[in-house]
């Protein structure tokens, strides 16, 4: 049954990257709700073609999703669920300085790694599996991924509900490393409050937010341990109004990483716990963005997916678990067996150099096939 699953996505390789030359060639920021939505048409035509059914389009807060539920109707049948976004961060008028293009093996073009590819697949591996009788599947490929899914989320914990596993068609890691943790993501904007005063007259009548801002830089870097694998980065910074005047306001962003769930806790516990050095006021916005998806998460799942490639056989990918978070952490969060980074071999996600190799598409779409299908057949397992 492998090798069938292997030989049939070889023959539909030429499909596969006539597809994925489309879906890059419409270029889809995510900031650019119009653009997302042009995409969004693009990808339903190419679902619509392959898996001849409809998608569910739903647009939630400007941003467009699309979902499609295969076999069974029935609440309670045993589903697996694909996830796949479409959404890019390559602005509109990059395709100018980084066009498509397949040279010596190697596909190159905005998104083509990150995670086009990965799309391509999993409508094609859905098109191509037979569903066990009774059972079904749901592909959904959302809009805002890479700008931290605030409008998917909701969708992506409903679609999970009852699963037996999630499988994310992120690219992989280095080798085509399978993602088995991911860490958490938490985002903070530290906003202070002092007093203005002009700085050369009566700088001690003022209460100067800058000044607040060095000192609570200082002592929330710190909240990071390296040896847990928690980072706690200060990243923008804004401050006070004109060089000779002390500053009334000042604010700075700060992004955490952390690979387990008490970690996250224990930052967020530490930033509420802020108190001011210099009598300025102190607000913390934000949290917790994505939970980790930690390690025991992708156990059960990965298990049946090197079973899977030895099936077909396959080299059997080696695994990683990365500080970037994806859709995958909001499944594992909920208890739904997860494997990320399924989708695409290749490199230079976000950079100049993006590129997926042309060779790996078919094995690890045929990879894909074979573990839907196993995991339906013993859902049990």
């Amino acid at each position: 049954m492998g090798e069938h699953a292997l030989a049939d996505a070889e023959a539909r390789l030429a499909d596969m990257l006539e597809d994925l030359e489309r879906l890059v060639r419409c270029e889809s920021p995510s900031s650019d709700h119009e653009a997302v939505a042009r995409s969004a048409d693009l990808v339903a035509a190419i679902g619509l073609a392959r898996l001849g059914a409809e998608a569910d389009r739903i647009v939630v807060d400007g941003v467009t999703h699309l979902r499609w539920r295969i076999g069974s109707e029935h609440d309670d049948a045993p589903r697996v669920l694909l996830l796949a976004h479409h959404d890019t961060v390559w602005p509109i008028g990059s395709l100018a300085t980084h066009p498509w293009s397949i040279e010596e093996g190697v596909v190159r073009g905005p998104g083509c790694f990150d995670m086009l590819t990965g799309l391509i697949m999993a409508v094609h591996a859905l098109s191509a599996v037979a569903l066990p009788p009774g059972t079904a599947a749901t592909l959904l490929v959302t809009g805002d991924e890479e700008v931290g899914s605030t409008t998917s989320r909701a969708l992506i914990e409903q679609e999970a509900q009852g699963c037996v596993a999630a499988l994310v068609l992120e690219a992989s890691g280095d080798g085509g490393a399978w993602k088995v943790g991911r860490k958490g993501v938490s985002n903070y904007r530290v906003e202070l409050t002092g007093r203005a005063a002009h700085a050369g007259l009566e700088p001690e009548r003022g209460l100067n937010a800058t000044v607040e801002m060095g000192a609570q830089i200082v002592a929330i870097a710190g909240l990071g341990d390296p040896a847990l694998g928690t980072t706690v980065t200060p990243t923008v910074a804004q401050g006070g109004t004109t060089s000779n005047t002390v500053a009334a306001h000042a604010s700075f962003t700060v992004d955490v990483r952390a690979e387990t769930a008490a970690e996250q806790q224990r930052v967020d516990e530490a930033f509420h716990a802020l108190t001011s050095v210099t009598g300025a006021g102190i607000a913390i916005v934000g949290g917790v963005n994505r939970p980790p998806l930690e390690r025991r998460s992708s156990e059960v799942v990965l298990r049946r997916a090197v079973a899977a490639a030895e099936r077909i056989g396959i080299p059997v990918p080696d695994t990683i678990s990365v500080g970037g978070a994806s859709d995958g952490n909001f499944t594992a969060s909920l208890g739904i067996p997860t494997l990320d980074g399924l989708g695409a071999v290749g490199g230079g996600a976000h950079a100049d150099h993006e590129h997926a190799l042309v060779a790996e598409i078919a094995p690890r779409t045929a990879l894909l096939v074979e573990l839907v299908r196993d995991l339906l057949e013993r859902p049990g397992d």
